[in-house]
């Protein structure tokens, strides 16, 4: 029997884990989706000529779905207390209570269904001492995780997302499971996986290597732009804090009680008038500490929460990247390993003359040629899955005009109504700075009458 040609045989990275993992293509139906669907204009149009191009805007991603993750008051369980989850939906106009282990179940299920797509990860789990901040980043985490999902095409059509966002029965693990039981992976699902050969471009290879590339740089990039707009929203709250403490030590100062030494008499009045006017000041040093914080809080969630989003994001192709790549390469590996002994006992079993021997392997050698052929097929779709991915990555690349600008919006606001308030307060400082004629005399700037000496 003749060698496979090569293209055949880059497609043997899926030769046994497929076997393995995917039951009969005669069990798995088509799943019923388009009952589920609703008549959303956001929802992405697939052009007539090649299925691989989709048309489609940040704008109507963003439309798809707005999934709000709200913490429950805990509940004492037996032993620990648990977490538990509100999660809205404006799609499906739901409201269902979810633990962390129903979205660990949820995903899963989404990698078992769709391994060619990027599935965002989770927050880490912490079993026990996860404080107040823990929990909180991990709420965060769980929003950004879910909206992705929620607006990514083919996930927003599986009956696994409506029931994760919509079912309020008892058990929301055993009903996913069940509803994603004899589903089969979008490859079994999908009419067009035998054809994604014909829809690739010929450098498609290229394409997919020089992407991983630009990929990779943009995710670096902004992960560091993400640690810096991180440390200024930080170092807003830090400020709001500084200054509340500020103000307060200004009114102590100004409520200080010790009896002024007799000699001291002549200065009593100087005193008495800084204290009272320092015992003022409190007020407005703890409206600029609101300020501060108020704009620290509006940078977390406007600046810093979407730049996580885009980073889970981005974090999500390069792991489907990885997956692609040595996935195909350890299977194929396997797979050329298992074609190659067949060979070999072929070839002596002809020689020793067993005809049952031969008709056993040559049985054998045709199963592994169609396994071979239909990883093929897979090693393709999951390409055409890639250059999909690929185009939703750069969808949301406009992001950046939405980050920045809530930056720059959040800057000069903040900093326009803390201007306001020092302004506010500077009048009430003409009492503080008195002359040796008793005339006002505040502090001028220092580019003022300095000079160089």
């Amino acid at each position: 029997m003749d060698p496979l040609p090569a293209a055949a045989v880059t497609a043997a990275a899926e030769a046994e884990a497929d076997e393995e993992a995917d039951p009969p293509a005669a069990d798995l139906p088509m799943p019923q989706v388009s009952e589920q669907r609703d008549p959303d204009p956001g929802r992405m149009q697939v052009p007539q000529g090649n299925p691989l191009l989709l048309s489609h805007s940040l704008q109507e991603l963003l439309a798809r779905d707005n999934v709000q993750v709200d913490l429950v008051p805990e509940k004492k369980g037996l032993f620990l207390k648990h977490v538990e989850y509100e999660v809205s939906s404006q799609r499906f106009r739901s409201s269902v209570h979810r633990r962390y282990n129903d979205f660990v179940v949820f995903r899963e299920l989404l990698l078992q269904k769709f391994p060619y797509r990027m599935v965002p990860s989770l927050p880490p789990k912490r079993a026990l001492g996860a404080d107040r901040e823990f929990i909180e980043a991990r709420r965060r985490a769980l929003k950004r995780f879910i909206n992705l999902v929620a607006r990514h095409p083919p996930f927003s059509e599986d009956v696994v997302l409506r029931l994760f966002l919509s079912f309020s029965g008892p058990d929301v693990q055993s009903k996913l499971k069940e509803s994603a039981q004899c589903a089969g992976d979008e490859f079994l699902s999908c009419k067009l996986a035998p054809r994604a050969k014909d829809f690739l471009p010929a450098d498609i290879q290229t394409q997919f290597a020089v992407s991983r590339e630009l990929i990779r740089n943009i995710h670096n990039s902004f992960y560091k732009l993400r640690d810096r707009a991180e440390r200024m929203a930080s170092r807003a709250i830090d400020n709001a804090a500084d200054l509340l403490m500020f103000g307060k030590e200004l009114s102590a100062l100004g409520s200080d009680t010790t009896p002024l030494p007799s000699w001291a008499a002549l200065n009593s009045s100087t005193w008495g008038s800084l204290k009272q006017a320092l015992k003022g000041l409190s007020v407005e040093f703890a409206l600029l500490a609101d300020k501060a914080a108020q704009q620290g809080k509006q940078e977390e969630t406007d600046v810093v929460e979407k730049l996580n989003l885009f980073l889970d994001l981005l974090q999500s192709y390069k792991d489907l990247c990885e997956r692609h790549e040595k996935g195909v390469l350890h299977k194929h590996q396997r797979a050329l390993h298992k074609y190659g002994l067949m060979k070999r006992q072929m070839s002596a079993a002809v020689h020793s003359r067993e005809p049952e021997a031969v008709e056993q392997l040559e049985s054998r050698i045709v199963e592994q040629e169609n396994a071979i052929q239909t990883m093929e097929l897979r090693n393709h779709f999951s390409l055409y899955c890639l250059h999909q991915e690929t185009q939703l990555v750069h969808v949301y690349l406009p992001l950046t005009s939405h980050i920045l600008g809530a930056f720059v919006n959040s800057q000069i606001q903040g900093h326009k109504e803390m201007g306001k308030v020092w302004n506010d307060l500077k009048p009430k400082l003409h009492c503080l700075f008195v002359g040796p004629t008793s005339t006002l005399t505040p502090p001028r700037s220092p580019r003022d009458g300095l000079s160089p000496q």
